[in-house]
């Protein structure tokens, strides 16, 4: 969890107030103390654009999963800061002897960014009644809209794959899908036992026959390769399957997106498909040297009229 920061998150009191920085407060202590009549005055305020924007919270929890790292987390991000949204009537006020009741109120937190992901998956299921949790997550990663480094310090460990973009996700092109049996088996690779297995699944799944592997064999949307914090070469391959869900018949072709120094290849690179609903197998392998705790590159598979993209990110790991 990252130490709030007040340029990002504007408080907003239970009475009315304005709200001022530690500096203008002083100047305006100081004009009372000067006078014995005070007075001020409140001009309308002015649009303004934020040059910053969008960019993800400083109190949003950042990545690398600590439990599982090649699974790269966060998956996305959506709006969560200043969010006016209703409110239960019978919630506790903030300030004591407060017992006024609202409707609505402005809060900031996931609580605010996970509905707006819950509603977007919801509308990518309206359309597609039929796609598992796993498609539709997949469908929101890679249509999101790309942020910046730049105004983003921890890059995919802050927004993963992007900001998201619903109207996009309901026609990805190719989704990456996975099912109960996957969850199962990437569990099993974990180290779970046939028993805690089985507290999670609540039926007879069992471990004993599946092959153990890494986190790598997850038919996941995004790619995560982590590195000994005192190794500089890197080298890691990722088995992957796509399902066509855009034109029934379409050849995507891979476009790669790398740092100097990072050599990352996908086979085959030209995925061809005849009818919705086929299959395509490619791997991606990641090689070279890496300088910085993270880098930052993608995938993207293109048709000429969708861009399935996955960010791939290579790092120290924690």
């Amino acid at each position: 969890m990252q130490t709030q920061d007040s340029r990002d998150l504007t408080p907003f009191p239970s009475l009315p107030a304005s709200y001022l920085d530690l500096q203008d407060g002083a100047y305006v202590y100081n004009y009372i103390k000067s006078t014995r009549t005070p007075t001020a005055t409140i001009f309308k305020s002015h649009e303004i654009e934020d040059t910053l924007a969008p960019m993800v919270a400083s109190f949003s929890s950042r990545g690398p999963d600590l439990v599982t790292p090649e699974i790269l987390k966060p998956d996305i991000t959506a709006p969560g800061v200043s969010i006016l949204a209703s409110w239960s009537p019978i919630s506790p006020p903030d300030v004591e002897g407060d017992n006024r009741t609202l409707q609505f109120n402005i809060v900031s937190g996931t609580s605010m960014s996970c509905p707006h992901v819950s509603g977007a998956a919801a509308y990518v299921k309206s359309f597609h009644p039929t796609w598992s949790p796993a498609a539709i997550r997949s469908a929101l990663m890679t249509t999101a809209k790309k942020l910046s480094p730049k105004t983003n310090r921890d890059a995919e460990f802050a927004y993963g794959a992007g900001q998201i973009d619903p109207s996009k996700a309901v026609n990805p092109g190719l989704v990456y899908d996975a099912n109960e049996i996957d969850y199962v088996r990437f569990l099993c690779r974990q180290g779970y036992t046939t028993r805690t297995l089985r507290l999670i699944t609540g039926d007879k799944s069992s471990c004993s026959e599946t092959t153990y592997g890494t986190a790598r064999d997850l038919n996941y949307p995004s790619f995560a390769l982590s590195v000994p914090p005192s190794n500089t070469n890197v080298s890691g391959s990722f088995k992957r399957t796509v399902t066509n869900v855009g034109l029934s018949s379409s050849t995507y072709k891979a476009i790669i997106t790398a740092p100097q120094g990072l050599k990352i290849e996908v086979n085959p690179n030209v995925l061809s498909f005849n009818y919705l609903g086929q299959k395509q197998t490619f791997v991606l392998t990641i090689e070279g040297t890496v300088e910085e705790y993270l880098v930052s590159a993608s995938l993207v598979w293109d048709d000429g009229k969708f861009q399935v993209r996955s960010p791939i990110v290579v790092f120290n790991a924690p």
